[in-house]
């Protein structure tokens, strides 16, 4: 009996020994400026769940603003706002770079219904952005369903005078929905260009979302080279009537379909991007931008897309100032106009950045929600991009473990360069589409911890970036 207590009692030893060994060597060995980092990254993380300001601006920008389309008196609301709040965090300089955006107005609600075997049916429906109007009374037409922009193209003369319904819907298995997300887009951008050479009456697409529920999503679309008079009314369905629609064509396929659009599109307006300037100490020659865009669309309060992304990338700044934290590069906080519908605000920035030979060392954008933070994508060189991935140690105890190669933003991305590294953030995104340009895109849909910790995970690695990247040689474009 002796030898078997003795005998457990060593294994329970051995077992015991062997776990603080493998406890100690799964632990990440930082170096003494590692440890440093960590300790900083800490105090960023810290500032941002307790003393952070990033929920009360988005409730502020949302609630008071609302959606704010380009060329729409809420956009300009939300410069004024923007640069009244920027003067508040205490940067160096603020200004207001002027940008010419397009003007598309949506015009009273859209309607749209069908009838199917006796039963009238009413359908959820927005139109898309820079669609041309229904004629007053509306279109009516038998419909067409397809599941891509070439499927569409075969039918050639086949489509007109025909309402052409694109149906293809997001591909479930993928993980990452903004992969989804690219798999789908292209029929709600090209679909109308290809249909109205052909003669078809309209088109209709099923919502950008892997939700079936009945909320339409609007989104921008274009027309290409197609001459005017060939321009077609092109609107979005809710995803519960697009599977509704496609049910009943199988049984009934010459029913037809009625929408109604009131949206057009006036002269361009003035507008601005909003800039705020933190002065580097070091190399004050070398420019890194952070932001995401600030208008949005009208249908919502564009709370995720892109109010989360405005009040992180300002937040940075709030938390660099908060921590002492004086940047050796320039950082500049940019608040990028029309985003959504044009990109004219980033094309404006690099524009006048190149015209001025301003030499961007780097950038990271927030446009993909306010959501738990996962990670980031990196677009640079592989030098850069393999120590930013060294990074991972430092950035994985707060949850960013996906930290690789990929694309940073639409708004950032004209200031590439084969010395300048881009990042985007990356917040978990299972739920991103759920709201993404609908009337769903409310400030009571962002959770102010995970918008708090995204903002600490975008300071975080500015900190690191602005500490590490061209240390030693500053790089000139």
């Amino acid at each position: 009996m002796k030898k078997i207590i003795f005998s457990l009692t060593l294994s329970i030893f051995l077992f015991s020994c062997n776990k603080k060994t493998l406890n100690k060597s799964s632990e990440t060995i930082l170096s003494k400026e590692e440890k440093n980092d960590s300790t900083k990254i800490k105090s960023l993380f810290n500032s941002a769940l307790t003393e952070g300001k990033s929920y009360e601006w988005l409730r502020d920008l949302t609630q008071n603003i609302g959606g704010r389309l380009s060329g729409s008196k809420e956009a300009q609301m939300a410069v004024e706002w923007s640069e009244q709040l920027m003067k508040e965090v205490g940067f160096d300089s603020i200004w207001l770079q002027p940008v010419m955006v397009p003007h598309w107005v949506r015009g009273h609600k859209e309607v749209a219904n069908y009838t199917s075997n006796g039963v009238k049916k009413k359908v959820a429906i927005c139109a898309l952005g820079f669609s041309v109007a229904t004629p007053k009374e509306g279109i009516s037409a038998e419909v067409i369903e397809v599941k891509s922009l070439e499927e569409a193209s075969a039918l050639g003369t086949k489509m007109k005078g025909k309402i052409v319904f694109f149906n293809r819907a997001f591909d479930n298995t993928l993980i990452h929905t903004f992969k989804a997300y690219g798999g789908c887009v292209d029929q709600r951008v090209r679909g109308a260009a290809i249909c109205g050479e052909f003669g078809a009456k309209g088109v209709i697409v099923r919502s950008m979302t892997n939700a079936i529920d009945d909320f339409p999503h609007t989104g921008t679309m274009s027309y290409g080279d197609l001459p005017n008079e060939k321009h077609i009314p092109a609107a979005a369905i809710s995803t519960l009537a697009a599977e509704s629609l496609s049910k009943d064509l199988k049984n009934n396929p010459n029913l037809t379909f009625y929408f109604k659009q009131q949206c057009q599109t006036l002269p361009d307006a003035p507008s601005f991007n909003v800039i705020g300037e933190i002065k580097g100490s070091e190399t004050p020659e070398n420019i890194f931008v952070v932001g995401g865009h600030l208008d949005s669309w009208d249908l919502g309060e564009g709370a995720h897309d892109d109010g989360t992304g405005i009040v992180q990338s300002l937040e940075v700044a709030y938390l660099f100032r908060k921590n002492n934290i004086q940047p050796k590069n320039t950082l500049r906080v940019v608040f990028f106009m029309n985003e959504e519908n044009g990109t004219r605000g980033a094309k404006k920035y690099a524009e006048l950045a190149t015209l001025n030979k301003e030499n961007h060392i780097g950038g990271l954008e927030s446009d993909a929600g306010g959501h738990t933070p996962r990670g980031f994508s990196i677009d640079a060189n592989s030098e850069n991009t393999a120590l930013l991935i060294t990074w991972k140690k430092l950035l994985a105890p707060y949850g960013l473990h996906d930290i690789e190669k990929g694309g940073s933003g639409a708004d950032i991305s004209p200031l590439k360069g084969e010395d300048v590294t881009l990042v985007g953030y990356r917040p978990d995104s299972q739920r991103y589409f759920d709201y993404h340009h609908t009337s769903r895109d409310t400030f009571d849909k962002v959770n102010k911890r995970e918008l708090e910790l995204g903002s600490a995970s975008m300071a975080s690695i500015v900190y690191l970036m602005d500490k590490y990247l061209y240390k030693d040689t500053p790089v000139k474009l």
